[in-house]
């Protein structure tokens, strides 16, 4: 059976969209967005020669927002815009190129060119494509899932790691330190090592009813950190205070997640965000981003140095693959 893909509905969408793409009127952006109001979520400058503030920073917005923003982060502007062009043109390839590197069917594994994802709550799809792919540690990549064009794809994204490595490695031992750990703790228990580093990058084509759709729905990512790279349009919205708000887009920083991961770890002291995508009536908006996952058998928990009788542990400790089967099958954890 041929899979129809958001990108194709856009293409012959003029002023209505599908039902299946129409929310609920709980859910609706028209509806439920706080408009003319720019959430300002913390920008943390990564340069900023005192570590304590930074540190302080990194503290306490993952413990308030979930979420914050950083720059200065030492990735070189051009490695990121890299990874945005060949992202962007592996998308401009026909239908029949990118199937290619469709996700098989029946696959246990997100990788691959898809476009849903989860269980989907009262049938409702998402307006976005994505192409799923490890890209580190390289015992984990496989490379049927890296497109071969454009001819540059695999350099661009061999690149981007190499330099988020130093990012990773910085927003762990900030948190640790942060949870009152040594440096290297929060990592460690996160996985090590053998972190996966997951990118997807989700493609939102014009919709002629942004009121109406989302890109992707109200979640929380399931991963420990998620670093994301948007493009320029407008998308990224956050809960706060009850209400939906547009996240203001900030030019070169790398947006952060702080996902269920580590907020198991941090035994509820850092808080998983819950954000949605809205879409945009004529321009096409892409985001990369980088989920830092546990592997599928490493077991997940609170932290034992953070837990006691006053502070008894709030969350399962369990594998982290049982933990993706049920967030996405929507089975209570």
């Amino acid at each position: 059976m041929e899979v129809v893909r958001v990108q194709d509905i856009a293409s012959l969408s003029k002023d209505t969209i599908p039902a299946e793409f129409i929310r609920s009127e709980t859910e609706q952006p028209g509806i439920t967005t706080v408009h003319g109001k720019h959430l300002e979520v913390p920008i943390i400058d990564f340069s900023n020669p005192d570590e304590q503030n930074v540190l302080k920073q990194i503290m306490n917005a993952s413990g308030d927002w979930g979420m914050f923003q950083i720059v200065n982060h030492e990735i070189p502007s051009q490695v990121i815009k890299k990874l945005q062009q060949v992202g962007q043109q592996f998308f401009e390839l026909s239908q029949e190129e990118k199937e290619v590197y469709a996700k098989p069917p029946g696959s246990q594994s997100v990788e691959g060119y898809g476009t849903k994802l989860q269980k989907e709550v009262d049938g409702k799809k998402g307006w976005v494509d994505h192409l799923f792919h490890r890209i580190w540690p390289s015992s984990t990549v496989n490379h049927r899932f890296w497109p071969k064009n454009p001819p540059s794809y695999r350099e661009a994204n061999e690149e981007y790691v190499k330099y988020l490595h130093r990012v990773v490695n910085k927003l762990f031992k900030s948190l640790s330190l942060g949870l009152g750990l040594e440096g290297h703790e929060l990592k460690e228990a996160a996985g090590g090592d053998d972190l996966v580093y997951l990118l997807k990058i989700n493609y939102y084509p014009p919709c002629p009813r942004p009121d109406l759709a989302l890109g992707v729905a109200a979640h929380t990512d399931m991963s420990t950190i998620t670093i994301l790279v948007p493009n320029d349009v407008q998308g990224l919205q956050a809960f706060r205070d009850g209400h939906w708000y547009d996240v203001k887009y900030v030019p070169n920083a790398l947006v952060i997640h702080i996902g269920d991961q580590i907020e198991i770890l941090s035994n509820g002291k850092y808080k998983s965000v819950l954000h949605r995508t809205t879409v945009n009536k004529d321009e096409t908006r892409i985001s990369w981003p980088v989920f830092l996952e546990p592997p599928s058998d490493h077991v997940v928990g609170p932290h034992p140095k953070l837990v006691n009788e006053e502070n008894p542990p709030k969350y399962k400790t369990k594998k982290y693959s049982e933990y993706v089967y049920c967030k996405l099958n929507k089975i209570p954890q």
